[in-house]
This record gives structure tokens, sequence and C-alpha cells, in this order.
């Protein structure tokens, strides 16, 4: 036997305007709104509260194409590197990336064996 529910439009009455909350226990009274407080004018710090991706100079891993455009190296040929063990990566589940510390290691290891 299927149960089904009617769904019933809300009195005009009880209906908050947008940009109104209303009060834990009130029973719809307009005295009993008030009015909502947006999150922050300042965009940027919005952004940050939903979850947005950092900048890569903020993050600690980089893609393998971003990695092989900071070495100046194409997509590709970063991804040959990868593959050839020659540049670090971290694999999580078939993401793969690589860690900006590692990255700078192998930089500063390649430069102290040619010096």
């Amino acid at each position: 036997m299927s149960h089904t529910r009617a769904i019933l439009p809300m009195p005009a009455a009880s209906r908050a305007p947008v940009g109104t909350a209303l009060a834990l226990g009130s029973e719809g009274d307009p005295e009993d709104r008030a009015e909502v407080q947006p999150l922050a004018d300042d965009p940027e710090s919005l952004a940050s509260r939903v979850g947005a991706p950092l900048p890569a100079s903020e993050r600690l891993v980089l893609s393998v194409a971003e990695a092989g455009e900071l070495l100046g190296l194409s997509r590709a040929f970063a991804y040959e590197l990868v593959a050839r063990g020659e540049l670090p990566v971290v694999r999580f589940g078939r993401r793969i990336v690589v860690p900006k510390a590692a990255l700078l290691e192998l930089l500063e290891s390649a430069s102290s064996s040619t010096a």
C-alpha cells in the first residue's frame, strides 16, 4: 500500500519575506522576524568560506600540468616524467599531484650536482 502526502501551499501570512528569518519559537508574527545579516561584503573572504580552491601559490601540491608549466615543460612531457619516475608525485585515487616541497628539493639537488 503506497502512502501519498498532499503538499499544501503555505498561507501568505506565515511566509517570511526574502532577507528575513523567523526567531525560534515564533508563531510567525511579523514582530518576531529579524533581518538576516550577509556573511561578508568582501568577496575573497566569502569565496574562502565556500570551499573555493586556493591559488597555486598557497597550495602544498600542484597538478602535473602546473608543475610542468613552472618547469617550462609541456603537459605531455611532464606526464612522461611522472611515468618514468623522474618527477616526484603523490597519488590520491586517480588524482596525481606534485608536492611543492619535493619539486623544490629536486631542483635544489639538480642545481647542486651541476654546480
